[in-house]
């Protein structure tokens, strides 16, 4: 990685990242109640405590805050510099025992995702990265796979979607489906070369991407809004259609499976 101009921003992500991973210390996967939100989601002790710990170590006069976990603050669509960020994103999985679930910040610079970071606890990983300077995985420089088309790729698939049967019309695709929990797990995965693609067929919000976002652009991936091309961040409404995120050279092909097109803002 090259020296980044949000240098400050990566130090202030991964110092937030591993004070996290001591919260998550304290507590037991699938040894927790969850308590649920309007719309049947599930909120933790866990996530409540990451919140308040991510904003203490991350916010900064001047700048605005966006987190699953927080009241809305629109006074952050005033600022040039928001963190958004999903203290616990993955709970379910969480709760369940299933290590797939992580800590997601993101740096937004004039409505672009520009650093992120994400890290799964439970398998040790840590992504980190920014536009101006690539990103690593565990320390270690990475990129996409280089993978020409999606025939024997692996798609990571989101796992409430394919237990609603949402995938099934990809059962004969040419490429494997990977059923994983955390949204920003999977987009990590795929900026990182660990997978080749992710999309999601429901909509999310932006503390759900925005960080996964910054890494796959990173990464020199491709990635973008299910029903529009132009993505911007630190909206009025964080709520945003489905993600594809992939190798830049399956863009065309992932575009055509999902009848998707590529013109800008459609």
């Amino acid at each position: 990685m090259t020296v980044s101009s949000y240098s400050g921003a990566l130090d202030r992500i991964q110092s937030a990242l591993e004070g996290a991973r001591k919260v998550f210390s304290r507590f037991q996967p699938g040894e927790i109640a969850a308590e649920y939100k309007a719309g049947h989601d599930p909120v933790t002790e866990v996530d409540r405590e990451l919140d308040r710990w991510l904003r203490k170590q991350l916010l900064r006069n001047g700048e605005g805050w966006l987190s699953e976990e927080s009241a809305d603050d629109l006074s952050r669509l005033y600022s040039k510099h928001v963190w958004i960020v999903d203290p616990l994103d993955g709970t379910r999985e969480f709760v369940a025992g299933i290590p797939e679930f992580c800590v997601s910040i993101a740096f937004i610079e004039e409505g672009e995702a520009v650093a992120g970071g994400i890290l799964n606890p439970a398998s040790g990983e840590l992504f980190l990265g920014a536009l101006d300077s690539g990103m690593t995985h565990n320390g270690v420089p990475a990129r996409p796979r280089e993978r020409p088309t999606l025939e024997g790729a692996t798609v990571l698939a989101s796992r409430s979607e394919n237990t609603r049967g949402e995938w099934e019309r990809f059962r004969h695709a040419p490429f494997r489906v990977v059923a994983v929990g955390s949204v920003a797990y999977k987009l990590a995965r795929v900026a990182a070369g660990l997978a080749d693609a992710t999309f999601t067929l429901s909509p999310k919000h932006e503390w759900d991407v925005a960080a996964g976002v910054a890494l796959v652009k990173s990464s020199g991936g491709f990635v973008r809004a299910l029903e529009r091309s132009d993505l911007a961040f630190n909206q009025p409404s964080p709520r945003i259609t489905g993600l594809i995120a992939c190798r830049s050279q399956l863009r065309q092909e992932l575009l055509a499976l999902l009848e998707v097109s590529d013109l800008p803002g459609r």
